[in-house]
């Protein structure tokens, strides 16, 4: 509790009641773009560990690493009647830029014409059959992927949850200038002034939208919660049984890092509980060791299981909002010109909750339950004959991969998606038996 309780205390003196020269201008530009207060004040709490000199670095000397966890593989409990009290969220607010996307990246064709919200859709259709349960399924959209992810379900009929809508949006963040901590200006370009919060701002999201109070409203104690590029991430039942009975306010699903995880974000022991600590808290001193899998071993899978009631309690008791170690990242205020204004990004990952839940866990998980696309290659694999569709929809490894992944790697002129299209014009190569040599 000692990690928990200094950092509200941090919100109590440097989020509310201390303010930095610059937050006036803060708080009128985020009013008068209407944002709602959760999402104004999630952001001046991270703007007030900025602009406090605050060390935003998590150095292995603050850290332990997490010995053992609970595995999946013992679980047995499959209660089908908790299915009436969980909601199935997945965040799908990535145009997949990065890819060179202009759209949603979940609308990518994956199998056939079957994209990734046929998938999920797919998925959720096919549990209510076999469980005779409405599960109720919401998505976090962006402003700039809700209309065409909409679109793109209305075929699903009955797929929207009546009492709850079927989708609630995400937040943005002011960028900061690097030089002053002000606020960014591009009057050229005025919506280049604003950035993602990252996948932490699903809580002030939640809480600014009503859809946590809509939520409780309705009676929905429990939330499973994926991204929209893992299809992996289904609705599980022995997970969600294991979550119920455990009776702790937030849980994450870990996988075991290999060496192509360990440039990502990985569990540790802070204080008295869980935390996480992505590569951007990672002082270059202690790289080695961070990439080290023998010493870290798990990393989060962003499928978290999340108890409702804890959340609205906990997120009162730090002032409506949650205290989540900010994520400092520099670029420029237009991404695409190096010689604009070098503006910071303030950014949350939706994983580091874990260390704001007295009580919360963590599960060892299988890998067929993290497949995601944040690449070409990621996307190429996926699309090959080395993945296979279940039954029910899911996106897996055949076994004959014995659960590893082809490693695949492509040149830099292919980063996009359509200049993929043009190396593949007939669709993915096998790569069922491709072995890394």
């Amino acid at each position: 509790m000692g990690a928990i309780q200094s950092t509200f205390e941090f919100v109590v003196t440097c989020g509310a009641s201390r303010d930095y020269p610059h937050w006036p201008a803060f708080d009128a530009k985020c009013k008068a773009e209407g944002l709602n207060p959760a999402a104004i004040a999630a952001f001046k709490y991270n703007y007030g560990k900025l602009a406090s000199g605050a060390n935003l670095m998590m150095p292995e000397s603050s850290i332990k690493p997490v010995a053992s966890l609970a595995s999946y593989s013992s679980l047995v409990k499959e209660d089908a009647s908790l299915l009436s009290k969980t909601v199935m969220l997945k965040l799908n607010g990535g145009l997949g830029t990065g890819m060179g996307l202009e759209k949603a990246k979940s609308l990518l064709k994956l199998k056939g014409d079957d994209t990734f919200l046929d998938f999920i859709a797919k998925q959720v259709m096919d549990m209510r059959t076999r469980f005779k349960v409405p599960l109720a399924f919401m998505l976090m959209n962006s402003f700039s992927t809700s209309s065409d992810t909409l679109e793109a379900l209305a075929k699903y009929r009955g797929l929207e949850t009546a009492s709850l809508g079927l989708e609630f949006q995400q937040n943005k963040a002011p960028k900061v200038s690097a030089s002053d901590l002000s606020p960014a200006s591009w009057p050229s370009s005025p919506a280049m002034e604003w950035c993602p919060p990252g996948h932490g701002d699903l809580y002030p999201a939640l809480l600014g939208s009503g859809t946590l109070d809509k939520l409780l409203a309705n009676g929905f104690k429990y939330m499973f919660v994926s991204n929209s590029d893992n299809l992996g991430a289904t609705m599980d039942l022995k997970l969600l049984t294991w979550f119920a009975e455990s009776k702790c306010p937030f849980a994450m699903e870990c996988a075991q890092r290999t060496d192509a995880d360990k440039k990502g974000g990985h569990l540790c022991q802070l204080g008295g509980g869980l935390a996480l600590r992505e590569s951007a808290q990672c002082p270059d001193e202690d790289e080695k060791l961070f990439q080290d899998t023998s010493v870290h071993q798990f990393f989060n899978t962003n499928n978290l299981w999340v108890d409702l009631e804890a959340l609205k309690k906990t997120m009162n008791k730090f002032g409506g909002t949650l205290p989540l170690p900010v994520i400092k990242n520099g670029k420029t205020v237009d991404p695409r010109d190096k010689a604009s204004t070098k503006v910071l990004q303030l950014e949350t990952a939706m994983g580091a909750a874990i260390e704001c839940f007295k009580g919360a866990q963590a599960i060892l998980i299988p890998r067929t339950r993290f497949a995601p696309v944040k690449t070409t290659a990621d996307l190429l694999a996926l699309m090959s004959d080395a993945y296979e569709v279940t039954s029910d929809f899911r996106m897996v490894l055949k076994a004959s991969r014995k659960g590893t992944p082809p490693n695949v790697k492509l040149d830099g002129a292919y980063k996009f998606v359509d200049d993929l299209y043009t190396l593949i014009p007939q669709g993915a190569p096998s790569l069922i038996n491709c072995v890394l040599r």
